[in-house]
């Protein structure tokens, strides 16, 4: 599926607003969320059914836990919220953009025939 990459071996910083910003703009919804340290990206994902959104969100996990990074999940009956933040560098990563990326993609419609 997607390759992995060792994330505990690379140093993550946080990124500056100019870098935010700007590859922000690249993801469909996303937006920046809270402040100082709590800043984070997230996105309201809706679906026809529990069953969906349940189903969205062990693909998520799988992601996550492929990256070694693990968003905040607010599961609803056919809504989740994903919020990305990397904690031990107190605010947005790299890591937190490509996680975002790579969800996009399990959504995007116009790759499927």
């Amino acid at each position: 599926m997607f390759p992995t990459t060792d994330w505990s071996q690379q140093r993550r910083r946080a990124l500056s607003a100019t870098e935010i910003v700007s590859q922000l703009a690249a993801l469909n919804g996303w937006q920046l969320a809270g402040d100082g340290a709590a800043v984070a990206i997230e996105k309201s994902f809706h679906f026809t059914n529990y069953h969906e959104t349940m189903a969205f969100v062990n693909a998520v996990a799988f992601i996550a836990h492929a990256q070694d990074h693990h968003p905040d999940l607010s599961v609803h009956y056919n809504r989740c919220v994903v919020r990305l933040n990397t904690h031990d560098v107190g605010g947005i990563s790299s890591t937190d953009l490509d996680c975002a990326q790579r969800i996009e993609a399990l959504l995007d419609r116009s790759a499927r025939p």
